[in-house]
């Protein structure tokens, strides 16, 4: 059993593998087929090469930008799960901070951005505050469903065997809201990228995001690129993380 399960693995990533190979394919025959200027859309091995020439300026980059989206991330992930902790506790802060939350939601994000780079300036923080902003709410929602989703029948038992609301808490609640805690975090990861990208377009001076309009205002679209492929795979590699975290959640129902 434990085999198949290994081979299992292996075929899905096997399967992964394929898919991004027969995309690569695709994007190399396409650009050669219909003779799309390099301007518009490089080949994807222009791109490679530009990414392998440029490597030691996008790691720096990426260095750069990874530390905005995994301070920006790790706030997010402790103040959504903090926030849902308050309005799951007290009915008072759910009835007047949950409908804030919400329409706060509502506001475009991007537009947000010029009013962070005017409150905190050019710096690092802007950055990490957009990645926030963009990030904390799946987190927060995640987590209040999880809390408020415990098996009824297992609230019961424990009231019935007068537990404190602090050990019920402790011993049940929670523990039956980290798979919903955890799938939180993973969405949010991808919008942390996004918002430290985002803050990056509006006002820096390094980054992937920075690098992103330096390469079209160059005219450089395989640089371009190169830096979106460095986004990915920042983007992928923070993921993964996060996954691998997830998955020490091992019971996944109650």
């Amino acid at each position: 059993m434990h085999a198949w399960g290994r081979i299992s693995s292996l075929r899905g990533a096997l399967e992964r593998v394929a898919v991004f190979i027969v995309l690569a394919v695709l994007w190399e025959w396409a650009v050669d087929i219909f003779a799309i200027k390099p301007y518009l859309l490089p080949a994807l091995s222009s791109v490679l090469r530009s990414f392998w020439q440029n490597r030691i300026m996008l790691l720096d980059q990426a260095l750069v930008t990874g530390r905005e989206i995994v301070l920006g991330y790790a706030a997010a992930a402790i103040g959504g799960v903090l926030i849902a902790l308050a309005i799951f506790i007290w009915p008072v802060a759910y009835r007047m901070f949950y409908p804030v939350l919400v329409v706060f939601q509502g506001l475009p994000k991007i537009a947000l951005a010029p009013l962070m780079i005017v409150w905190v300036g050019y710096g690092i923080s802007s950055k990490v505050l957009m990645a926030f902003l963009f990030a904390f709410f799946p987190v927060m929602i995640s987590t209040f469903g999880g809390l408020l989703g415990t098996p009824e029948h297992l609230v019961e038992h424990f009231r019935a065997i007068r537990a404190s609301p602090w050990t019920m808490f402790r011993r049940l609640q929670l523990p039956a809201a980290l798979p919903s805690i955890m799938d939180g975090c993973k969405t949010a990861m991808p919008l942390a990228v996004i918002g430290a990208i985002v803050g990056e377009f509006v006002g820096s001076q390094r980054g992937l995001g920075y690098l992103i309009l330096e390469s079209n205002a160059q005219a450089r679209t395989d640089l371009l690129f190169a830096a979106l492929v460095a986004i990915s795979l920042l983007a992928g590699l923070l993921y993964w993380i996060v996954e691998l975290l997830a998955s020490r959640v091992w019971w996944r129902a109650l």
